[in-house]
């Protein structure tokens, strides 16, 4: 029997009721109020709202229970379900309204889907341009296999970058406005970078205006300079490109006879055509900055160099600037400047020095400014306070000190790849408080204490031999002076003899083993710090005598003066002072009360202090080092 089930009379629903009302027979809640209710299925959820009754009611009594005239009803993954219809719609021919026409390719798709997802075509259909009635689009300058790439990424949200065809889609995306997929090839591209790859890398992302692409694609360059000018791109740039490049401060060199080489190999890959361009190269080559050595059998004895007189006048120069030191004022600054990469960071180490106690310490520990964290490493053999420290081709020196009994002469390096200490030969002198650096990759100690008296000898010790010998020693005694390496020469500041304390300085020129005095500092001091960044010295802390110092002074060998830098936040003498990626960083000390464990950070762009996080295991008194990480 046939039955018609739409004749059967429906119950009518109330739609305007406020709301139904549901007889349920419950245990009443203690309290009487509003309850919001949630019941979920399948993927949906409703939300019910309940009056509940008074605390009077009884067990079996009964609940009616409001639901509001509202429900709200979702299905999340609707939008992707929806563009996957649409995209095998597609795949199928069907519905599609406009054709992407490039040279012989087309590629069928429909407008809404492209208006949704590519901002271009979403200008180019919803602003009646010409294009936007037209069925067949021709899009001039795309590559094929780029635009199919894209139109697929309209729909389902995917993309495969290669590099085969990372340039065509960021080329595509940018001119279609993806910044995400845009995005998504420069981050490929920086991943991928590479000393044969970089320079071109950083001219097309200079083309492509994508910022963020070109600063690291430059940085690189920087960074790897060397092995960069190996490469046939390097060989292949422009004359105004090798120009800027070689009077760049921040190439990565260890030494400016790398620079040199480099331009003598782009001059000679075309020779007849860029030989007139030497003189211009080479007078933005730090010349002056190359060993005398150098400049007499390799500078001076080139053939493109002696043809040259120009060059030759260059080579004379820096030859003067060895010989004449009072001539240096006379060039300009940048010649003289040392090259300082300062996107290559480094590790920052602590060694030795004192506990709240006062009491020599054995302890390592290594600080990363860009985690802003300290750790332990292996501890050294010997305790050491007051220790000389120094960093040669990644491994860490630490030198003499004192061990809570005598001053030391013994030496020994640490390993950071294995976490070693292996000892290495003795200095000639025991001493404490003196001034560690390291020149042409030899490592000088300045002055000190013996635990008799305030020494002005010097030594120099050589990794390849094993072995210290005695240099010139130093116009006056100085222990607990300031000294750092600036513009290639070891600069020792202030100190004392044990009598008094100084504000006198002198350099020593290691090639001609003589020193020479400059400008005094403003005020004397002595335990202060000193580093060089960039083109400037810098001093810090210390103790004049009568008081324990926050200030700062920063040296100019241009004007060949002094000036005051702001002052740190605290007071330091016993002072350690580095220099790391183009900022100081103060460590420990003394402030007239306690050991200082802290630690702030200067940097020159912002002249302002900034306190870091403070060393965990020590208290002051200790010596510092930086060993550069390697750039990848």
């Amino acid at each position: 029997m046939y039955v018609n089930h739409m004749n059967k009379t429906s119950p009518s629903i109330n739609l305007m009721a406020p709301a139904c009302m549901i007889r349920k027979e419950l245990t009443p809640p203690p309290v009487e109020g509003t309850r919001l209710n949630q019941t979920a299925r399948y993927g949906v959820s409703v939300w019910t709202k309940s009056v509940v009754s008074s605390p009077s009611m009884t067990m079996g009594d009964t609940i009616f229970e409001e639901l509001e005239d509202l429900m709200h009803f979702s299905v999340a993954d609707l939008p992707a379900r929806g563009y996957a219809v649409m995209e095998e719609i597609r795949r199928q021919g069907k519905l599609c309204d406009v054709t992407l026409k490039v040279g012989e390719h087309k590629f069928s798709a429909h407008r809404i889907v492209l208006a949704a997802s590519i901002p271009y075509f979403h200008a180019m259909f919803t602003n009646d341009m010409v294009e936007c009635k037209q069925d067949e689009i021709v899009m001039q300058g795309m590559d094929p296999s780029a635009l199919e790439a894209l139109i697929n990424f309209a729909y389902n949200g995917h993309i495969a970058i290669d590099q085969q065809n990372v340039q065509a889609l960021l080329i595509g995306a940018s001119f279609l406005q993806l910044q995400n997929v845009k995005d998504a090839c420069c981050s490929f591209l920086q991943q991928r970078l590479h000393p044969k790859n970089c320079l071109g890398v950083r001219q097309f992302a200079e083309t492509m205006m994508c910022t963020t692409l070109y600063d690291a694609a430059n940085i690189f360059v920087h960074q790897h300079f060397v092995e960069v000018s190996l490469s046939e791109e390097f060989l292949a740039l422009r004359p105004e490109e090798v120009f800027e490049l070689v009077g760049c401060d921040e190439l990565n060199v260890q030494a400016e006879e790398q620079v040199f080489e480099a331009v003598l190999a782009w001059v000679r890959h075309a020779c007849e055509d860029r030989e007139p361009r030497l003189p211009e190269l080479l007078s933005k080559t730090r010349l002056p900055l190359c060993r005398p050595q150098f400049l007499a059998d390799r500078v001076q004895q080139d053939e493109l160099v002696r043809c040259c007189h120009k060059c030759r006048d260059l080579v004379d120069e820096a030859k003067d600037y060895h010989l004449m030191p009072e001539r240096r004022p006379h060039l300009p600054a940048y010649k003289t400047r040392q090259r300082c990469c300062t996107s290559i960071a480094g590790l920052i180490y602590a060694v030795g020095g004192l506990n709240s106690a006062g009491d020599s310490l054995n302890v390592v520990e290594v600080f990363d400014p860009i985690g802003n964290c300290w750790e332990r490493c292996q501890p050294m053999s010997t305790a050491r306070s007051r220790v000389g420290v120094a960093v040669v081709n990644g491994l860490l020196y630490a030198i003499g000190g004192y061990d809570g009994q005598s001053r030391l002469r013994t030496v020994e390096v640490y390993n950071p790849e294995t976490d070693t200490w292996t000892k290495v030969a003795s200095m000639n002198t025991q001493r404490s408080a003196m001034g560690t650096v390291v020149v042409d990759g030899h490592i000088y100690v300045c002055g000190g204490y013996d635990g008799k008296s305030s020494l002005n000898s010097v030594e120099c010790y050589s990794p390849e031999t094993d072995r210290w010998t005695i240099v010139t020693e130093m116009s006056a005694s100085r222990s607990a002076a300031g000294v750092t390496v600036f513009e290639g020469r070891i600069y020792v500041s202030g100190g004392h003899d044990g009598l008094q304390i100084f504000n006198t300085v002198e350099y020593y020129n290691q090639h001609t083993a003589l020193w020479h005095p400059v400008a005094p500092m403003i005020n004397k001091r002595c335990r202060h710090g000193a580093a060089a960044v960039g083109s400037n010295l810098y001093v810090a802390g210390g103790y004049d005598g009568s008081a324990f110092l926050s200030g700062a002074e920063v040296y100019s060998s241009i004007t060949d003066q002094w000036s005051h830098l702001v002052a740190m936040n605290t007071r330091r003498s016993r002072i350690s002072l580095v220099a790391n990626c183009g900022r100081l960083y103060a460590v420990g000390g003394y402030d007239g009360q306690s050991n200082l464990s802290s630690l702030e950070m200067y940097d020159p762009e912002t002249n302002r202090w900034t306190l870091m996080t403070p060393m965990v295991c020590h208290e002051g008194g200790v010596g510092v080092g930086c060993i550069p990480l390697q750039p990848t």
